[in-house]
Order: C-alpha cells, then structure tokens, then sequence
C-alpha cells in the first residue's frame, strides 16, 4: 500500500476546480429555470382543478421517469424529430425540466397552505386572482417553501454529476479523466465527495439564515 498520495489531489487541483466551477454553472443555471417552471406550474395547478389536471401529465412524466432516461431523451431522442440541442443545454433543460416537476409540487403544497381566508380577504379588498397572489398569498406561501425548495437545489446539485455522460466537463467527468491517469481511486473520489459536502452543505446554511430572515419578517408584519 502507498498509503494517502496527497501529490495526486495537488497536480489534480486544477482539473478538479475547473470541473467544480461548470458543476456550480450547470446546478445554478438549472435549479433558476426549474424555480421559475416549478412556480408557474405550482401556482397554476393550485388555482384550479382544471389547472391541475392540464398540467399533472408534466409532473408525473417528470417525476416518474429516471432523470438519466430523460437526458438521454433530451440529448439524444429529440435529434431524431428535428430538435438539435449541445450537450451543455441538453443537460440545463434535462435538470430543470425534472427539477421544475419536484418544485411545483412544494410550490403548490405552500400555497394550499396559506389560510383560504386570506385569498377570501383579498378579493373582498378588490384585488385581481394575480394581485392577490403576488401581493398576498406567495409572500407568506414563501418561507413555508424555503427548506424544500433547498433540499430541492442541494438534490439538484447531486444529480448535476449525470450530465457527465453527456461528456459535459463537471466535477463528476473531471474525476473520471483524473482517475484514469492515476488510478488513484481512493484520494480522487474522495475529494470529490468532499467537495459535493460542501456544496450542499453552504447550500443548508444560506437556507437556515433565510429561513430566520422570513420568520423575523412574519414577526414584523
């Protein structure tokens, strides 16, 4: 046994930040489409019945498929009807579409769980379906949803490592190429894994000083 090759994390540190910076990329740039399509479709399919049953074949496709089938659908299915996308954009769309599905599901539960009567109070004041959603029941619907909707981003960040078989240069690909030329499993994986721990873990303490931010905020009002 060579025992911790430390040498090796050093000449791969470069790689491994590189690959670091377009997993940051890829998880941000996904999980801000996925929060715009999961508050569209959230805050539609809690409007009505009819919303809910329009959209429900979206959400169950999404949530009931394998994301890696759903990416490789994307990438590499969608070529054959005439819809051509890079790997770059095949893998954002993938991950936002499958993390827009998880999202409208928090979205809508926060917003059913806002008291009817203050929708009720609302439309009393004059105020619009849209006013009243804007004005009222999202900002309290909000710091209800802020805990999953991280748990939601820090599951996003973790599945961003299969956009890797798009041949997409993330953290997840970079340690592959650094472990074929090493064959150095151990060191590489590991700092790997420590890496994606403390993503989600900085992920976790941006969430619990929102979290607080809101309960004071409610507190104010």
């Amino acid at each position: 046994m060579d025992g911790l090759r430390l040498d090796i994390l050093a000449n791969a540190a470069p790689l491994l930040l590189e690959g670091l910076w377009v997993t940051i990329k890829v998880s941000l740039l996904s999980f801000m489409l996925a929060l715009l399509i999961g508050l569209v479709v959230g805050v539609f399919r809690s409007k009505s019945e009819f919303h809910r049953k329009l959209l429900a074949p979206y959400v169950e496709v999404f949530r009931g498929t394998p994301l890696l089938i759903q990416l490789f659908f994307i990438y590499y299915g969608l070529p054959s009807v005439g819809f051509t996308l890079n790997n770059y954009t095949a893998g954002v769309i993938g991950l936002a579409l499958n993390g827009g599905a998880y999202i409208s599901e928090i979205i809508r539960g926060a917003l059913v769980s806002v008291c009817r009567g203050q929708q009720d109070a609302a439309f009393a004041l004059g105020f619009s379906w849209g006013r009243s959603m804007i004005h009222v029941i999202l900002p309290q619907a909000i710091s209800v949803a802020i805990p999953p909707l991280v748990n939601s981003f820090s599951a996003l960040l973790k599945e961003s490592s299969l956009v890797s078989v798009l041949a997409i240069t993330e953290l997840t690909r970079v340690s592959q190429l650094v472990y074929t030329r090493t064959f150095r499993a151990f060191e590489v994986y590991l700092a790997v894994g420590a890496l994606y721990l403390i993503m989600t873990y900085t992920a976790s303490y941006f969430s619990s000083i929102l979290e607080r931010r809101f309960r004071v905020s409610g507190r104010l009002h």
